[in-house]
């Protein structure tokens, strides 16, 4: 597999078909990027509907997991942020 991409005018890089197929990925899925000391991690981003168990907010209402994965990790941030300030 080629190892060097070019990355567009716009900042994007294709993925090639094998690490789409390592990660399972399929058009429209989401991916992580996590920055490490070594370089940067890729990996396929799970809904929340993928995991086990329950989530609620701090102050003690349960956050309904459609509603979690439909505000995505932006929407979790700022629910987070305004929470916090209370």
């Amino acid at each position: 597999m080629k190892r060097v991409f070019p990355v567009s005018e716009r900042g994007q890089v294709t993925l090639p078909k094998e690490v789409r197929e390592a990660l399972g990925l399929r058009p429209g899925d989401r991916v992580r990027y996590r920055i490490t000391a070594s370089g940067v991690r890729i990996s396929r981003a799970r809904s929340v509907m993928e995991l086990n168990g329950g989530l609620a907010r701090s102050y003690g209402g349960v956050v309904p997991l459609r509603e979690l994965d439909e505000a995505g990790p932006e929407g979790a941030s700022a629910e987070w942020d305004a929470q916090s300030k209370r």
